[in-house]
């Protein structure tokens, strides 16, 4: 079988650093969303890969081993350096094997099917709503704007082991497979990915176009892409030949700076939903807010005076937001996640429906038993400050300790 690729990378309209990563590394690719601040982020996406990449070029083709290994080192590493604890990525990747292509997955970042114009989701996202979805719990239309859409429940490098979803898939002669982070797939309709991948032939013109689409949608994330086109045995196309071997296998690159057109898309009603609107642990308050429109400057100077103030206003939103936005990921607290004691990022409280705050983990020490103790009675349900990630695990260890000693069947 024969691979044609397309890829791109861009920081979108929000973000002041791309922490995504991908990589072409003929006939492996994979697309990274890094996490844990900018610098945390970058580093573990790019991490990740360098590590899948070493292996892969020195013979190791076991994808699940290479993934587990990539933990490891990402999750050393964020013990080792403070300015990047706590980091950790998504990771989804694509091993092509003949007529067939082997998938590992962990996270949010999402594999994509177009087969005879119908486009389908392949991986599984792990994430809270996903997981409230399959049970019923909830509805995928609810989903899409549920406060904790953007929690993730499995992440390369945030724990010591992690568990990566591998699947076979068989593909034909044209088949298109898109790899990419939530940056496209939350901005981006279903629908409207589908009839980018139908209508442009051209794998690198379609990616482009998925990136200028993301942008004009508000682009709150990094946004990466990477199409497979497959077709029978051939002569290799030249495009595909170069762009799966030149420069380092780990590539990142952008296109226009803020491309702002969109691609004409068919508003089809229907198609599947997507499961995670907004990056991971982020706050992502205001992250449907649309780009302003270009407006013609009217001939009277006071309409060019309200279009001057709306520009100033928008500006300042913006910095207000990216503002908080840093000032989210450096705060920590412990409180409560489903009966159970667990560590947070960000500030217990939520704006205009929004949660300030992400879910980094769940411990198994019940809530009720730590709360029954009048010392985290009121503390623990209202949040208890933490000065970092390692200073919030302290406080779980003593908690744990008190819980512990409380319980009257102790020996």
């Amino acid at each position: 079988m024969r691979v044609t690729v397309g890829a791109a990378t861009d920081i979108g309209q929000v973000r002041d650093g791309n922490e995504d990563s991908y990589l072409l590394l003929d006939p492996l690719y994979a697309v990274a969303d890094g996490m844990g601040g900018h610098l945390g982020g970058e580093v573990a996406s790019n991490l990740a890969l360098d590590t899948i990449r070493e292996r892969f070029e020195a013979g190791d083709r076991s994808l699940v081993d290479h993934v587990a290994l990539a933990n490891r080192v990402v999750f050393e590493r964020s013990q080792r350096d403070r300015d990047v604890r706590g980091m950790g990525t998504t990771l989804t990747a694509a091993l092509v094997e003949g007529a067939r292509v082997r998938l590992v997955h962990v996270g949010d970042s999402r594999a994509y099917l177009l087969r005879d114009g119908r486009l389908s989701i392949v991986t599984k996202d792990h994430t809270v709503v996903a997981k409230m979805v399959e049970e019923g719990e909830i509805s995928a239309a609810e989903a899409e704007t549920h406060p904790h859409r953007n929690i993730v429940t499995r992440v390369v490098g945030v724990e010591s082991t992690v568990e990566a979803d591998e699947e076979i898939l068989d593909v034909r002669d044209g088949d298109r497979l898109l790899l990419c982070s939530d940056g496209l797939s939350g901005m981006v309709p279903h629908d409207d990915i589908a009839e980018v991948l139908r209508t442009e032939r051209d794998p690198q013109a379609a990616v482009d176009a998925l990136v200028r689409a993301a942008n004009a949608a508000g682009g709150v994330d990094n946004i990466t892409a990477v199409l497979l086109e497959f077709a029978d045995d051939g002569p290799a196309d030249d495009r595909a030949a170069v762009a799966a071997t030149e420069g380092p296998p780990t590539v990142r690159r952008r296109t226009a700076e803020h491309p702002m057109a969109a691609p004409q898309l068919a508003a089809a009603p229907g198609g599947e939903p997507d499961g995670s609107a907004s990056a991971s642990w982020r706050a992502e308050a205001g992250a449907q807010r649309p780009l302003p429109s270009r407006s013609r400057p009217s001939a009277a100077s006071g309409a060019r005076r309200a279009v001057i103030g709306l520009g100033v206003t928008l500006a300042l939103f913006v910095l207000g937001f990216v503002g908080l936005r840093v000032y989210l990921d450096s705060q920590w607290y412990v409180g409560i996640s489903n009966g159970r004691v667990a560590i947070f990022r960000g500030v217990p409280t939520e704006v205009a429906g929004f949660e300030l705050n992400s879910l980094v983990v769940e411990t198994q020490i019940p809530a009720a038993e730590a709360t029954s103790l009048e010392i985290y009675r009121e503390t623990l349900p209202e949040g208890i400050t933490a000065t970092d990630r390692a200073d919030a695990e302290s406080i779980v260890d003593g908690i744990e300790r008190d819980v512990d000693q409380a319980r009257p069947d102790r020996t």
